[in-house]
C-alpha cells in the first residue's frame, strides 16, 4: 500500500494479511486442497498464488511479501530463496536480450560475477560507472541501456549515490533504476519514494535480523514483480516456508532493531573516528564521509555497517579483529549480534581489485548489533589497546 499513512512500526506489525494466530502459523504444505474446480482455477490464474503449489507461492511467503511491500511503499513484492536470487531475477526482469545495464562501482561480488559471466550468454551487457556522481553514470550509459543497478550504501566501502539524481537520469533515458537496499533497510531509506523503480534485499540480513534464515525480496510495481515471478516459477529459487516465517517474524521488529542499531553504530563510529589507534573510519554519519550530505537527505539513519582501518597495517588489523570479544569474527551482517570481518583474509578479491574498489588491505568491516553501546565501545577500546 504505497499511500499507507501509518507509521513504520505499525505497518511492520499490521501490513500482512490477518491470520487466526497473532504469531502467524507456519504452513509447510507443498500442495493444497481446493473446494472445487473453479476454486483451483482461480488460484492457477493468480501471480504468486499462496495455495496452489509451493514453487509458485505459499502462505508464509505471501505474508512476508505484503509486509515488505507496505514498508517499501511498493505496489507488490515477491520473496525468493536468497539475496543473490533477488538481484539476478530483478536484473533479468529489467533487461531484454540486447539490453545494457550500468552498474555502480561497488556491488555485491556475485552480482559482478553474474554480469561478467552469465548475463552475456543471455545477450545482456554491462558497464561500470567509474565514480559515484550522477555524471559518472551518465558517461557509462548507452542507447541500449535499460537499467541502472546500485547498492546504496555500498558494502563494505559505505559509498552512496544520489538516488534522486540517478533515478531521474535513468528515467530520462528510458531505463529502470534498481537498488540493492540491504544495508539501508526500508526503515532508513525507501528508494521508491526517491524515484527509483525496484528495490531488492538480502532478507538474510536486517529483515530477518537473527542470523537464522536465508532469503531475498524484490519490491516494485505490480507489473515488474509479475515479470520477476514468471522468472522465479521457471528458474525455481524458492524461499522455504520456514525461512519465510522466520524472516516475516523478524520484519515485525525491524523498526525497533534498526533504531537501536542506528544509535549504537553512530556512537561506535564517533568513538573510532576520535581514537588515536585508528587511521580512518567510513560511516555516513561522520562529517568527513564524502556523501554525508546525500546520506542526511536520503536516510533516516545509517545502519549498522561501518569500516575501520586500525593503525599498524595488515598485521595490526589482524590483531585487532582477533582481540575482539563481543564482535564475533564471522561473515554476513545485519543480525542482532555484532560481527567483525577482515576482507584481506578473504581470497575472493585480489590486491588489485581491492585497490580499484577503494578497500584498503587493512580495512576491517564491523556490523553493529543490538548489544549495549557501552559494551561495544569497551570491546573496541580493549582490542585497539592490545589488552
Amino acid at each position: 500500500m504505497p499511500d499507507d499513512p501509518r507509521g513504520f512500526q505499525t505497518r511492520a506489525l499490521h501490513a500482512a494479511p490477518r491470520g487466526a494466530s497473532l504469531g502467524g502459523g507456519l504452513e509447510l504444505s507443498t500442495t493444497f486442497r481446493w473446494d472445487d474446480v473453479d476454486h483451483g482455477a482461480s488460484f492457477a490464474a493468480e501471480v504468486a498464488p499462496p495455495r496452489f503449489y509451493r514453487r509458485l507461492g505459499a502462505p508464509n511467503a505471501a505474508s512476508l511479501e505484503a509486509r515488505v511491500a507496505a514498508l517499501e511503499g511498493a505496489e507488490r513484492a515477491v520473496a525468493v530463496g536468497s539475496g543473490m536470487a533477488a538481484c539476478t531475477l530483478a536484473l533479468m526482469a529489467a533487461l531484454p536480450e540486447g539490453g545494457h545495464v550500468v552498474c555502480a562501482r561497488t556491488v555485491y561480488g556475485e552480482v559482478s560475477n553474474f554480469l561478467r559471466g552469465l548475463a552475456p550468454r543471455m545477450g545482456i551487457t554491462a558497464s561500470v560507472a567509474e565514480g559515484w556522481e550522477v555524471d559518472d553514470f551518465a558517461r557509462a550509459m548507452r542507447p541500449e541501456t535499460r537499467a541502472v543497478f546500485v547498492e546504496c550504501p555500498a558494502n563494505p566501502t559505505l559509498d552512496l549515490v544520489d538516488l534522486v539524481a540517478v533515478s531521474s537520469l535513468a528515467r530520462s533515458r528510458g531505463a529502470l533504476t534498481l537498488v540493492d537496499a540491504t544495508l539501508a533497510t526500508p526503515y532508513n531509506c525507501r528508494p521508491i519514494e526517491l524515484g527509483c523503480d525496484v528495490v531488492v534485499h538480502s532478507a538474510t540480513k536486517y529483515l530477518g535480523g537473527h542470523s537464522d534464515a536465508m532469503g531475498g525480496v524484490i519490491a516494485g510495481s505490480a507489473g515488474f514483480v509479475e515479470a520477476a515471478w514468471h522468472l522465479l516459477r521457471v528458474l525455481g529459487p524458492v524461499m522455504s516456508p520456514f525461512d519465510a516465517w522466520l524472516i516475516d517474524r523478524g520484519v515485525r521488529t525491524l523498526g525497533l532493531r534498526m533504531a537501536r542499531i542506528n544509535e549504537s553504530a553512530e556512537r561506535v563510529a564517533a568513538f573510532l573516528d576520535a581514537h588515536p589507534g585508528v587511521e580512518s573510519v567510513r560511516y555516513p554519519s561522520l562529517p568527513g564521509h564524502p556523501a554525508h550530505a546525500w546520506a542526511r537527505a536520503q536516510h533516516r539513519g545509517f545502519g549498522g555497517l561501518l569500516s575501520v582501518v586500525p593503525r599498524g597495517g595488515v598485521e595490526g588489523a589482524r590483531r585487532f579483529v582477533e582481540s575482539l570479544s563481543l564482535f564475533a569474527l564471522a561473515t554476513s551482517l545485519g543480525g542482532v549480534e555484532s560481527l567483525a570481518q577482515f576482507p584481506a583474509s578473504m581470497a575472493r578479491l585480489s590486491d588489485e581489485d581491492r585497490a580499484r574498489l577503494g578497500i584498503p588491505a587493512a580495512m576491517v568491516r564491523l556490523s553493529v548489533g543490538c548489544e549495549d553501546a557501552d559494551d561495544l565501545v569497551d570491546d573496541l577500546a580493549r582490542a585497539l589497546s592490545g589488552s
